[in-house]
């Protein structure tokens, strides 16, 4: 892929671009399972909650945002501070471009000098692929390292069909008796 490729901070400001690379996936997909696009404000509102601990990354391809990743809280309980979930989404026309592998990368190292321990990826799944879902999501974890832990069956109900979903693990640190604190990210 030829283009100036870069890996930043999210910041507010992102929000509109960030909104359209969403909508596509409510609107036309099953990789999410909401059913409206969220509003601008409450767009700004998950990022601002999320960015309160976690990174919120982008990639730009020549200055144009074509996709962005974060962490979110595992659970929300204290003992699961050293785990989190990924959430990592695409300008739909930048598939299998390396994009996701770069976005996803810069997000796991991030996640490390914090203090992250295990990582994890809740994913729709289906049995059988039809034009709203494909394993696409499941390969690309398992190609970064991830393993399957979680089986769903018929637990999202979206265009009038029953999906699964998946839970997917990895795990980028040394689990130890006493183990450090984790730290909030820092937003350079």
């Amino acid at each position: 892929m030829k283009g100036v490729i870069t890996i930043r901070d999210a910041n507010l400001s992102d929000v509109e671009r960030i909104q359209e690379i969403y909508a596509y996936y409510v609107k036309n997909t099953a990789i999410t399972f909401e059913y409206e696009v969220p509003t601008r404000e409450e767009f700004q509102n998950r990022m601002r909650h999320t960015m309160e601990k976690y990174p919120y990354l982008v990639i730009e391809k020549d200055g144009i945002v074509m996709g962005y990743a974060y962490a979110g809280a595992f659970v929300g309980r204290a003992a699961y501070d050293w785990s989190c979930e990924l959430s990592i989404y695409l300008d739909h026309i930048t598939q299998k471009s390396g994009l996701g592998r770069k976005l996803y990368k810069a997000l796991e190292d991030r996640l490390k000098e914090m203090g992250i321990l295990n990582l994890y990826a809740c994913i729709g799944y289906t049995q059988t692929e039809d034009e709203y879902l494909t394993n696409n999501s499941a390969q690309f974890h398992e190609h970064l390292g991830f393993r399957q832990v979680g089986y769903f069956q018929k637990c999202g109900y979206k265009f009038g069909r029953w999906y699964d979903m998946i839970w997917m693990e990895k795990i980028v640190g040394e689990h130890q008796s006493e183990q450090k604190a984790v730290e909030k990210y820092r937003y350079y």
